[in-house]
């Protein structure tokens, strides 16, 4: 399977994983630049290699755990919380509606 971040065949930058990771890149570099850290002491101060860090700022490659420590240097780990939101349902006619449905088993892609 072909690596999902290699292309940039998607129409959409919204639906781009090349562009959102190159968009999440470029606003830790915007963030780093105005705590006026360079990317040595950011590197530093995280515990993720320098050329880590490079990587990502050039060619928008992290791991998940490089990007959260550098996130808790940058003050912005908040965003991670909201990634994945839980369904919130507003009446008691919706949570009914949800729990009628049958729940796929898992590793199916019938949904």
């Amino acid at each position: 399977m072909n690596n999902i971040l290699a292309g940039n065949d998607f129409p959409l930058d919204a639906f781009n994983p090349y562009a959102i990771a190159k968009g999440i890149a470029a606003r830790l570099k915007e963030k780093r630049l105005s705590m006026r850290l360079t990317q040595q002491a950011l590197a530093k101060r995280s515990g993720v290699s320098l050329g880590s860090l490079k990587r990502f700022e050039n060619q928008y490659e992290i791991s998940l755990k490089h990007l959260l420590q550098l996130a808790v240097v940058l003050h912005a780990t908040e965003e991670f919380a909201t990634l994945f939101p839980v369904n919130q349902f507003t009446s008691m006619d919706e949570l009914l509606k949800s729990t009628g449905k049958k729940q796929p088993k898992r590793g199916s892609q019938n949904a």
